[in-house]
């Protein structure tokens, strides 16, 4: 059972002020796997206060300093590989090897990239009759989501650190040990008291609070479009700057070119992905009409072929979240039905062999418009649909009708066509024919997936603010 009933405030693990516990579900199980601190204000206002008091120092510690302590975090990071890559399968049900070789290498290669960009990052620069200068922007509250437990903390903690930003991270109430964890590594690297706060609770009570302090300077928020809408309300009372990574419905845009293979494995890797749990998966697949048979064909062999089950073994799909979740996944299954689109692979109900635990089938629907629920709305689970089109300008054309703008895939051959079809989608991360990740490029949004940009130099740069200064002596 793992119990840690306090949170981490100015260097220390420390009592809560308030009494309440949350429980905290192993999903693959149904059963509980620890209890948290339900934080109240009074907690958050603490945190708050030590970040406060260690900014002014930590704000003028060098580049130098902060870059070793960043290298510092990382071997800490790697240290405690084992517990993370546990706790993670624990609380989020991902398959032994997605959280080794996705969330734990995910968070450490922020810290590493942070520290890198460091090096070369310009705090200040001659204009013509001024020097701009790079200050850090003062207390950051962050606001983590549960569907990466240290890919979205690490890349805010790691930028935040990087800029001479002090933090206070309220993680998801729902997969909370990852992070707790990180405090240690944090202690263990030698990060002054006060740099880094962590109290957990529910967002109805220490997220709206993060969001409403008027001593937190900065808030950066990944999540629901909903709760994002909520920070800024919040903010703009005391007209702090936010930053928002929020939801999408990215397409992929399939060429006719495209070896069908490959590209059904890319858009069956999309659903399988930490059990479709993530922000930039591609769920509208939109493939010429002259391919739709073939594609078919392929994407059904391909799914046939996942292993779902308990993400202790060797499975590539976990369980979804939460009971919560599952039932939200359920419901889009059937509405996807009940609008007439046709079931290709999958369905309701819990996958074969599967009896207990929070999971779905990986499903397929085909037969889609543009306009069914199921094309328009983020599920967030292993679901995608098949959309045809007429033209590449179609193509574009479906795969900008949307709400949302966070990321875009296309697969084929034609250099011309990749080109038009990355450029013509307008979401801020395009990824040509399974290209690996970068993270010294930024990641974010359009429309409304968000504000603002993690990751590099982009990350760190939220969390500066510019001054400009005329008559600066030499």
């Amino acid at each position: 059972m793992r119990d840690n009933l306090k949170h981490y405030i100015n260097g220390e693990w420390v009592e809560s002020t308030g009494s309440q516990t949350m429980e905290v579900m192993n999903p693959a199980t149904e059963e509980v796997m620890g209890h948290i601190s339900a934080g109240t204000k009074e907690d958050l206002d603490k945190a708050v206060k030590a970040a406060r008091s260690a900014f002014p120092s930590f704000a003028q510690t060098s580049r130098e300093y902060r870059i070793e302590l960043l290298e510092k975090i990382a071997d800490e990071y790697t240290k405690r590989k084992d517990e993370l890559i546990e706790v993670m399968t624990e609380e989020l049900g991902a398959p032994l090897k997605v959280s080794e070789n996705v969330h734990f290498m995910m968070g450490y290669s922020h810290f590493k990239q942070a520290a890198e960009e460091l090096r070369n990052f310009s705090f200040s620069e001659k204009r013509e009759k001024s020097t701009i200068m790079k200050e850090p922007i003062g207390v950051s509250g962050l606001i983590t989501p549960w569907n990466f437990p240290t890919n979205q903390t690490s890349t805010k903690i790691a930028s935040a650190f990087a800029a001479g930003s002090t933090v206070v991270l309220k993680p998801a109430e729902i997969t909370p040990y990852a992070a707790m964890i990180l405090a240690e590594i944090f202690e263990a690297a030698g990060l002054p008291k006060g740099v880094f706060n962590l109290v957990n609770g529910t967002g109805q009570e220490v997220g709206n609070a993060i969001s409403s302090h008027p001593d937190i300077d900065f808030v950066s928020y990944t999540g629901s479009g909903i709760a994002g809408s909520k920070v800024m309300e919040n903010a703009a009372k005391d007209i702090k700057k936010v930053a928002l990574e929020l939801g999408g419905k990215s397409p992929l845009i399939v060429l006719d070119d495209a070896d069908i293979k490959e590209a059904a494995g890319i858009a069956v890797s999309n659903i399988t992905m930490n059990t479709g749990q993530v922000c930039t998966a591609a769920t509208r697949v939109l493939v010429p009409k002259n391919m739709k048979a073939s594609f078919e064909a392929e994407m059904k062999e391909q799914v046939a072929q996942l292993a779902v089950g308990d993400p202790q073994q060797d499975n590539q799909i976990g369980p979804l979240v939460a009971k919560k979740q599952q039932d939200r996944v359920q419901s889009y299954i059937q509405k996807g039905i009940d609008e007439g689109a046709t079931v290709l692979a999958g369905g309701t109900g819990n996958p074969e062999g599967v009896s207990k635990g929070y999971f779905a089938k990986p499903t397929v629907f085909t037969d889609v418009s543009n306009d069914m629920t199921i094309a328009q709305e983020e599920i967030f689970g292993p679901v995608t649909t098949i959309i045809t089109y007429e033209s590449l300008d179609d193509a574009i054309e479906i795969a900008n009708d949307t709400v949302y703008g966070l990321a875009g895939y296309v697969a084929g051959k034609d250099p011309e066509a990749l080109r038009k079809a990355a450029t013509g989608i307008r979401a801020g991360q395009i990824t040509v024919n399974a290209a690996p990740s970068d993270y010294s490029a930024p990641f974010g949004g359009f429309k409304q997936s968000g504000i603002g940009r993690e990751w590099g130099d982009f990350g760190i740069e939220e969390y500066l603010e510019p001054k400009a200064i005329m008559g600066m002596p030499e």
